[in-house]
């Protein structure tokens, strides 16, 4: 549990700094909890004080709108000092992942570049935020699958709202009509975290951009942040 973790949330993560001073105190709180539950280590590298808190706060960003929410299907993080492959290898020319949720024997455990996980809150004006993603994965499978329909955080009434929207969605990436990010495109769940993703780290533009997404994701999510 890094000392300093509160100081590293105000210096690092937008989304802590435009937060009220009580709410603050609540994502502060969130952090702490989580560095207290949850196992980070290292594979090849050191896990140091500010990778804790920026995995941290990628996990309580989608989930603080649900104050007692605890991610049940996590146990341990493993933080990679660059990416990987599909056999969890550093080495060889082609890495392409950097970041998933394990399965399978890595059930309950997520694995992270730590690279990727910095460039999510250092680049203050990007779309993209790879620790974010995971977790919007682990709540997407709360309901027992990962499917890109949260329907643990949708009334029924809306499931079908938000598929239309989806659809609609992936058919302005299919036709290079949209600034989503194209790897949404590859299915339901992966457009849930990619736009997830959009919508934390540019919430004004994604209100001004694709107003009913922003407006189904603030539901799902229960935030309002543009």
């Amino acid at each position: 549990m890094p000392s300093n973790y509160v100081a590293l949330l105000a210096q690092t993560v937008p989304y802590y700094q435009r937060l009220s001073d009580p709410e603050k105190s609540r994502f502060a709180a969130k952090v702490k909890e989580f560095l207290e539950t949850i196992n980070i280590e290292g594979i090849r590298t050191t896990v140091e004080p500010l990778d804790s808190v920026l995995i941290a706060a990628a996990a309580v960003m989608p989930s603080f709108g649900f104050p007692n929410w605890k991610y049940f299907n996590l146990t341990n993080i493993i933080l990679y000092p660059g990416a990987f492959d599909e056999e969890y290898r550093l080495d060889g020319d082609r890495r392409p992942i950097a970041g998933m949720v394990g399965s399978g024997a890595l059930n309950g455990q997520m694995l992270l570049s730590r690279p990727a996980v910095r460039a999510g809150f250092f680049d203050g004006h990007g779309k993209h935020n790879t620790a974010l993603h995971e977790f919007v994965h682990l709540l997407d499978k709360a309901d027992g699958i990962v499917d890109g329909v949260p329907e643990k955080f949708l009334r029924h009434t809306q499931t079908e709202e938000w598929e239309r929207i989806v659809q609609h969605e992936i058919h302005r990436i299919e036709q290079g009509d949209s600034d989503i990010n194209p790897y949404g495109a590859m299915n339901h769940g992966e457009f849930l975290a990619v736009s997830a993703e959009y919508f934390f780290q540019q919430p004004e533009r994604m209100k001004e951009e694709h107003p009913d997404l922003y407006r189904m994701l603030s539901l799902i999510f229960n935030q309002q942040l543009a």
